[in-house]
């Protein structure tokens, strides 16, 4: 429940209003300063000046929208004018930012004439590269927005008109799916025949629904042929050839209700009139047509949406707009027309059936989420939404001819689309694509689990690798079932020890290495019979490329076989484990957070050596940072000393290396510091590795970076092990599963090339 005190102390608290803006440029030297604006701007300004597209280039058009409202008709509250409907077109903008990256200014125009509100929206085109309008009752929005599509050469949509029409689209779609109905042979009624609702009607027709089955309800009654009063030429156009002047006798019969008009309209027994599993769609806010228990009372065979949050299928309009602006503005499309609508809720319509993110489900309280009756539409906080959508609305504006920027590699745009999310997720992405092109055998001990289940189904579908899965074939087959998973059961191999015809030839060769080790030859037997030591067997024979485990047990559970069975690479005295933690603006690599306790000075310094070599293997530039409490000889102590004498091996076994040390943590990072008084040091750039001096240590720092700094981590990498094991913390998510898997195979197409 918000409270109104709540809402005023969030929007006055600290910095007044929801918006701010931040230079994307540094400007902090006169130099810097020059170049902002005079003398350095007047270049840009004569280039554009030559070739007006290059307004793309040297400024922010491109991914700047107008969020334009003159107040009339403000969510729920009505015509209270400009002005106050200011804080509404901010949190437009904030959320135009938070889900698409789209920078927005909000345009209150104080005036109720519609032809003052076209006139100034058109003189501000050199400003914007799309146009949001918002709030502005019908059917003036309508003329509006005609007349700005018609005399402007960019992006113009009035979201309270097609953005409802747009989720409830891909909503009505998919509920016809499930009560398997044809869409050319549904009868709709529509309870509202304003902005949103004419244009829901217009949308159903784009996706095959008959006019001739429509039926429209406002204020008046049913909207019929011949029908004087409260008419204009878009209700004329939905006008009924009918007798029916209610909305008791329209509902009768009909498969689906589209509400956008007011609470309680639709009684129970209006409902219970309606044709077998009908669908309500019942979108007014803050209180739907009818309510979602009293819908279900009604009629057990419903498929019930609305616009709120606390009951499922929430028809959100933040599923539309940020999206079908993004696509629009990344082709620099003229109009935002009825082929990208349509490709809106299909993308929609399409996600809603796919595997739902485990981020997501946290969101909306760990219950399970699936498609069907609950779930036709996916969750506003589901990030796919962004890859899904605009490039959806992109090619659609590609093959409608609208778009001035056609994208020539679409895999790259959903790269780039990923990287809006962050830079976490262009890391991803990275090692998604290198994994792609060629995919190896991963084998999974925990088989059986629900989550490595989900993320094979990712793997697959994403083709980063070609998981084996350890457990019994049965119980995996009827677990997939239940989780209503499309895995082909062909492309997946499936293991278990009680089956396996190589059992013996694995025992044999854990005896083999074991045998003098206080294992004996029936010990062996048995302990082949464990997942996680017959998937290090399968790794060991090469029946496999490597193995990812950790969700049921400790690390250590995990370590232990992976030195004992596939052993260190040569050369190598001590593994290690190293985390990859991803900020909004940099990266940094972390070491050993995971296997040495205390290690000495040669341990340290392998660590350091295993760790840059892993970096360069990421494609990054190791600079490293061998870190203690003093600079440089600041504090005289045996554990500064042990850092110290680590720094001088490193630089005598790998001169190559940017290395340097003892350093505080703060001063890594402090170029200008370490120039200053410390112009002899190698590290002449921010740190970009740091090499803890214990598990201590260098445990506490990555999970206080992970939870106060907001990184996102990957790993841990674990380093020196001569094929790829990598270990899963026992909270790991899917999504942690499938971008560990893609690490994998990028190792073991490394060490496969080596």
């Amino acid at each position: 429940m918000i409270r109104k005190q709540d809402s005023l102390d969030y929007h006055s608290k600290g910095r007044p209003g929801k918006i701010e803006v931040i230079s994307t440029k540094p400007c902090t030297t006169q130099r810097e300063l020059s170049l902002a604006y005079t003398p350095g701007v007047a270049e840009p300004c004569l280039e554009i000046e030559k070739n007006p597209d290059d307004v793309f280039k040297y400024t922010a058009r491109g991914n700047l929208v107008a969020v334009v409202s003159n107040g009339t008709a403000v969510l729920g509250l009505g015509n209270i004018g400009a002005l106050a409907s200011k804080p509404v077109m901010e949190g437009k903008g904030v959320l135009f930012k938070r889900f698409a990256d789209i920078d927005v200014f909000d345009i209150e125009v104080d005036s109720e004439d519609p032809d003052e509100v076209i006139r100034v929206v058109q003189l501000l085109e050199p400003t914007f590269g799309g146009i949001n309008l918002e709030d502005i009752k019908a059917p003036e929005c309508f003329y509006i927005e005609e007349e700005l599509k018609r005399t402007m050469k960019i992006p113009i949509f009035h979201d309270d008109q097609h953005g409802t029409a747009i989720i409830s689209g891909a909503a009505l779609l998919n509920a016809l799916e499930i009560t398997n109905k044809k869409i050319s042979e549904i009868k709709v009624v529509f309870s509202g025949a304003g902005a949103a609702g004419i244009a829901c009607a217009k949308m159903y027709e784009t996706l095959g629904v008959k006019k001739e089955n429509m039926i429209l309800i406002d204020t008046k009654g049913v909207v019929y042929k011949g029908r004087k009063e409260g008419m204009n030429p878009y209700k004329e156009y939905f006008a009924a050839d009918t007798d029916k002047r209610t909305l008791a006798d329209a509902i009768k019969g009909a498969d689906v209700f589209c509400g956008v008009s007011v609470a309680n309209i639709l009684t129970k027994e209006m409902v219970r009139t309606m044709a077998d599993n009908p669908i309500i769609f019942a979108m007014a806010n803050p209180n739907p047509e009818i309510t979602y228990p009293d819908a279900l009372d009604a009629r057990s065979d419903v498929i019930m949406a609305t616009g709120r949050s606390d009951y499922p299928n929430q028809v959100n309009n933040v599923l539309g707009f940020p999206f079908i602006f993004r696509g629009a503005l990344d082709v620099m499309a003229t109009t935002i027309n009825e082929e990208m609508k349509k490709a809106a809720s299909y993308a929609l319509a399409n996600l809603a059936k796919e595997d739902v993110p485990d981020s997501v489900i946290r969101a909306y309280g760990d219950k399970r989420i699936e498609f069907g009756r609950e779930y036709i539409i996916p969750k506003p906080f589901d990030p796919r939404v962004l890859l899904w959508e605009a490039s959806a609305v992109a090619k659609a504006a590609m093959e409608s001819g609208v778009a001035r920027k056609p994208i020539k590699d679409f895999e790259a745009y959903r790269d780039e689309l990923e990287a809006r999310l962050g830079r976490s997720r262009r890391v991803v992405r990275f090692f998604v694509h290198k994994a792609q092109a060629e995919p190896k055998r991963i084998v999974f001990p925990e088989g059986e689990e629900t989550k490595i289940l989900r993320a094979a189904q990712i793997i697959l579908d994403e083709k980063i690798a070609k998981p084996i899965l350890i457990g019994i074939k049965e119980n995996i087959e009827n677990k997939i079932n239940e989780l209503g998973l499309n895995v082909d059961l062909s492309s997946i191999e499936i293991r278990h020890p009680s089956t396996c015809t190589r059992c013996e030839e694995y025992a044999d060769e854990l005896f083999k290495i074991r045998a003098r080790k206080g294992m004996s030859l029936p010990d062996s037997r048995r302990s082949v019979q464990d997942p996680l030591i017959y998937g290090m067997l399968m790794v060991r024979m090469n029946d496999a490329d490597g193995l990812i485990s950790g969700l049921t047990k400790p690390y250590p559970h995990t370590v232990r076989p992976a030195l004992q069975i596939i052993g260190k690479e040569d050369n190598v005295h001590s593994i290690a484990g190293l985390y990859m933690l991803v900020f909004k603006k940099k990266t940094i690599y972390i070491a050993d957070a995971t296997i040495n306790i205390e290690p000495d000075a040669e341990t340290l310094a392998e660590i350091a050596i295993l760790s840059a070599d892993t970096v360069k293997n990421f494609e990054d530039e190791p600079k490293i940072a061998m870190l203690s409490f003093s600079n440089f000889g600041s504090t005289k102590h045996r554990l500064t000393e042990k850092v110290r004498k680590a720094v001088e091996i490193v630089k005598s076994k790998r001169p190559d290396l940017i290395i340097d040390g003892e350093l505080f943590a703060d001063t890594a990072f402090r170029p200008d510091l370490i120039n200053a008084l410390y112009p002899f040091s190698k590290l002449k750039e921010e740190a970009n590795l740091l090499i803890c001096p214990d598990l201590t240590s260098a445990n506490i720092a990555y999970k206080l970076l992970i939870s106060l700094g907001e990184a996102n981590a990957f790993g841990p990498v674990l380093m020196g092990i001569k094929k790829p094991v990598y270990l899963l913390a026992q909270e790991s998510d899917v999504d942690d599963i499938v971008k560990i898997t893609a690490m994998a195979v990028f190792e073991a197409r490394r060490k496969s090339t080596k």
